[in-house]
């Protein structure tokens, strides 16, 4: 039998706010977590004198290897090179996730999600990543992209209304749907916000369902809770068949379809 150090691998997705993580043994997905981004002179002692278990040991086993291997993907550029430096780094392209029909600069956070959904509800599949940027990703029977959307997501359109504005101020996402006819100006940004987003997820749904009748609709990414709960009170029926899932890019990650990825590992 395989030693388990020997299988345990680290997946990175780099995303556009911060770091992603994921430890597997072998396919088994044991623990996923998010940092900040660390600055270039951590990640290069990473490498050279350090262990990741030194930096977050509280998400890694004890019998860790000193430099396991690390599979990432990344939407910064810049990030992108600062982790070229570690020692048992392996980059995951485009071209390695088997969807057919995808173009260039399809972001791979986009498409790591659709294929790890697919595995896991069969196409055809449509992927919400409600993150920084709210994202809409679909694949159609033959395994083909079929498109998608880009929009600001939850956050950043209230951060954005307080940071390019004379006089609104910064607000926090309700845990609940707030009123539609706010009273007062942080309401009144909830309200715009959250309600137009909400809509236009559900108009988003409803003509992929027109499209793909038999086709399922995942929802990832760390605003979803919020999104879902939002969909709930407004339309029950709809959030009720959304697949719900904070790791569909590691799912992506882990299938052995997916490039080389974990096979290069075991």
């Amino acid at each position: 039998m395989r030693d388990e150090k020997q299988t345990t691998w680290l997946g990175l997705m780099i995303g556009n706010s911060r770091l992603h993580w994921a430890w597997f043994t072998h396919k088994t997905l044991i623990r996923a977590w998010d940092t900040d981004y660390l600055p270039a002179d951590v990640v290069q002692q990473l490498s050279e004198s350090q262990t990741l278990q030194d930096l977050i040991s509280e998400n890694l086993p004890l019998n860790t290897l000193p430099t396991p291997p690390l599979l990432l993907a990344s939407v910064v550029p810049s990030q992108t090179a600062l982790w070229q430096t570690y020692h048992n780094v392996h980059i995951l392209t485009l071209d390695q996730v088997p969807i057919k029909g995808m173009y260039p600069t399809l972001g791979i956070d986009r498409a790591l999600a659709l294929w790890g959904a697919a595995q896991t509800w069969g196409f055809p599949i449509l992927v919400i990543d409600a993150g920084t940027a709210l994202t809409f990703t679909g694949a159609d029977d033959n395994q083909c992209f079929v498109g998608g959307a880009i929009l600001p997501g939850l956050g950043l359109q209230l951060a954005t209304l307080a940071g390019t504005t004379g006089q609104l101020p910064k607000v926090e996402l309700p845990h609940q749907l707030p009123e539609r006819y706010a009273l007062n100006t942080q309401q009144a940004m909830q309200s715009g916000v959250i309600y137009t987003l909400v809509a236009g997820i559900k108009d988003f749904i409803e003509a992929w369902w027109r499209d793909f009748p038999q086709g399922n609709v995942a929802i990832t990414g760390g605003d979803r809770t919020l999104l879902v709960k939002y969909m709930r009170s407004q339309f029950p029926e709809i959030a009720a068949r959304l697949m719900v899932e904070q790791n569909l890019i590691f799912w992506g990650m882990r299938s052995p379809k997916a490039g080389r990825s974990p096979s290069l590992f075991f």
